[in-house]
């Protein structure tokens, strides 16, 4: 089962841009879809995000127009690009990989360790 790990995270002022990477300790290339969600203090997990295999995105609606989704599957790794940035946007964002086979075998979904995102003056 892949690992996940976060990177990309930190201050940034209004109207400002952050990448975030979500690097995999293996292959994505079975996994058929991963997301990026996002949790600010004393609220729910929020999706913010997700991209299939085949390369279609879907995005929540407070986030469209401005942030993008890819991945990199020589380099095993899915981009958050946040663009437009609004302190709305502060939270802990998370990436997850959703379940899937690899031959005869099957995992569960995985989540990373979360990176912060704070967007302040």
């Amino acid at each position: 089962q892949v690992q996940l790990v976060e990177s990309g995270g930190g201050l940034v002022q209004p109207g400002g841009s952050l990448r975030l990477s979500c690097a995999a300790s293996g292959s994505i290339f079975s996994i058929p879809a991963m997301g990026w969600y996002r949790q600010a203090p004393g609220r729910q997990r929020e999706l913010v995000g997700g991209i299939t295999s085949g390369g279609s995105t879907n995005y929540a609606d407070s986030v469209k127009g401005r942030f993008t989704i890819s991945r990199d599957y020589a380099k095993n790794t899915v981009y958050l690009q946040m663009n437009s940035l609004k302190p709305g946007d502060s939270a802990v964002y998370y990436c997850k990989a959703d379940p899937y086979c690899s031959g005869d075998v099957c995992y569960s979904s995985t989540w990373g360790q979360g990176t912060q995102v704070t967007v302040s003056s």
